[in-house]
């Protein structure tokens, strides 16, 4: 049985992007992000993956589209939250990685969020979808100086 998992770094405001790019460079948040996710299935939207240039590596790179003719080297195409069940998946865990409108699709199907809720403010015109009244309060789990990384898990019916 798979295990849905949301991963975001956002300020208090909610704010995950900017023209297309994560308006912050916070190299412990990447290294965070990439511990968690290696290994494992990462579902993104087409215009996170075109940020990201190139597949990331030791992932199962999964892109969610509506472009029927839409593909790429190295990467899984889907058309639907749904189709994620048609994949034979590399782990039981799948990490939803963005953007805006593919949080908005999985919110009710993830199971888990990591938030790395960033300390400072920036702008932005790209926000996560309000979910804090889907999931029970949050478990704080590593402390940085820029961010704590809380985990929240899903409410159950």
């Amino acid at each position: 049985m798979k295990k849905i998992i949301g991963i975001v770094a956002m300020t208090s405001q909610r704010v995950i992007g900017r023209n297309g790019k994560i308006p912050w460079h916070l190299s412990e948040d990447f290294k965070m992000f990439k511990r968690r996710t290696i290994n494992n299935p990462i579902v993104m939207g087409r215009s996170t993956f075109d940020s990201l240039i190139k597949p990331l590596p030791e992932r199962q790179n999964i892109v969610l589209t509506r472009n029927l003719k839409w593909k790429a080297e190295g990467i899984e195409v889907i058309h639907s939250p749904e189709a994620l069940d048609s994949l034979s998946l590399i782990s039981e865990k799948v990490f939803i990685i963005g953007g805006s409108e593919i949080y908005q699709l999985f919110l009710d199907k993830m199971d888990e969020l990591y938030v790395s809720h960033l300390n400072e403010e920036y702008e932005g015109d790209t926000y996560f979808p309000k979910f804090k009244n889907r999931f029970l309060p949050p478990e704080l789990q590593e402390t940085y100086a820029d961010f704590k990384v809380y985990l929240y898990k899903r409410k159950k019916d």
